[in-house]
Parts: C-alpha cells; structure tokens; sequence
C-alpha cells in the first residue's frame, strides 16, 4: 500500500497593493494519486482539484464543470499564486523525472546543507530546465529550492522554514514561494494537521468522489 497523508494548507498571496488567503483540505497516496480541496474563500468554495497517475482535474461546482487540465498547462499559475500547477498537483517527480547530483555545500539558518542539481532526464515531461535543491544533511529537510527555465533563468525560489513534528515526522510546515520577476510578489503556504499513513482507498481519488468530498 503507498504511504499517505492527509493535512490542511492556508496560502497567502501577497501581492505589492493586496493579500489574499486560500484554505484546502489535501489528500496523497503515494505519488500517483492528490486531492485538494478549496474550503476558503466563499467564491472558490467546494473546487477540487484531482491527479490520477497522470491526468488532472478540476472540479467547479459554481459552473457544475468537470475541466480536464493538459500537461502543457502544468507551469501555469495555481490559483493566481506563484506556485504552479505542477508544483501542488505534483505531476512530475524530482525522484523518477530528473538526474541529481550533489554540487557542494552550503548552510541556511543553523543546518548544513548538501546543494544537489537536479537536471531533467532525457523526454522526461517536466516544467522545469533544471533545479537546484538545499537538503539538510542530517534531517533532510528541503529549505531551498531554484527553479530555472530551458534558457538556465531563475523563474522562482522556494523557502522552506519553521519544522514542526507531525506524527513521528519533522518536516518544514511553511513554504515560501519568491518569484524572480516580480518585486514584491511572494505566496506563502502554510501545512497544519498533517496525518501519515492513515488509511485512504484509491476510490477516494476519483471523478465521482471530486463532486462530493468534504
């Protein structure tokens, strides 16, 4: 059975003259099956998002429409935010999809850190030309990432800070996404109530269960 997990996301969009907050219930197995779920704001209430193995969908119950989302839309904003498609719905693996390799070292905060390239396999279908990931050495925490596109420009950069312990596990619970681009753009998204490995059927990802979970 794949490992899953269950939590609630709060994601701030911050924006030069605004700010704007979007609440989700999510649900994971394994890599081949997510579900949010947007509980806040009122106008986005009740849209679901699916992956299932590699196709993704969004449920808009204002419009009753089922909207199948391309792969060539995974770079695309989520939800207006700095995060993209691919990024929440997790539809190419930085484990299957990219070849790493360590490039040095470097400290963020109090944790050494290896600095690992990730570039992208050979007709792998990824949004990004290459990544480069800061991974604590000891604990493995992700507390930075760089996004580049095909041309080798910086696109956005992730932080991830304040561990906290869900279950038996200790994971950065906000993440910080800084487009390169955009002086004063920034969405923050904040994990709570995360619950590992409790049983959740692979029926719970599907077309049908979009239109009535809770």
């Amino acid at each position: 059975m794949g490992k899953t997990s269950q939590g609630i996301n709060t994601m701030t969009l911050v924006r030069p003259d605004w700010t704007r907050d979007v609440s989700m219930k999510v649900w994971s197995k394994g890599t081949d099956f997510y579900l949010i779920l947007i509980t806040a704001p009122a106008r986005e209430k009740g849209q679901v998002f699916l992956k299932r193995y590699n196709e993704m969908w969004n449920w808009i119950p204002s419009i009753s429409k089922m909207i199948k989302i391309p792969p060539s839309m995974m770079s695309q904003s989520w939800m207006g935010s700095d995060f993209t498609n691919d990024d929440l719905l997790k539809e190419s693996s930085i484990v299957k999809d990219y070849t790493h390799k360590i490039i040095g070292k470097d400290k963020i905060n109090e944790f050494d850190c290896y600095k690992i390239e990730l570039i992208p396999k050979n007709n792998a279908a990824v949004v990004w030309g290459k990544i480069i990931l800061w991974i604590s050495q000891n604990e493995f925490y992700q507390l930075k990432a760089e996004y580049y596109d095909e041309f080798g420009d910086l696109i956005n950069t992730m932080y991830g800070s304040e561990i906290e312990k869900f279950g038996n596990r200790n994971l950065p619970s906000k993440l910080v996404m800084v487009p390169a681009d955009k002086e004063g753009n920034q969405t923050i998204l904040k994990s709570s109530n995360i619950i590992f490995n409790k049983n959740i059927p692979e029926s719970f990802f599907s077309q049908q269960n979009m239109k009535r979970v809770r």
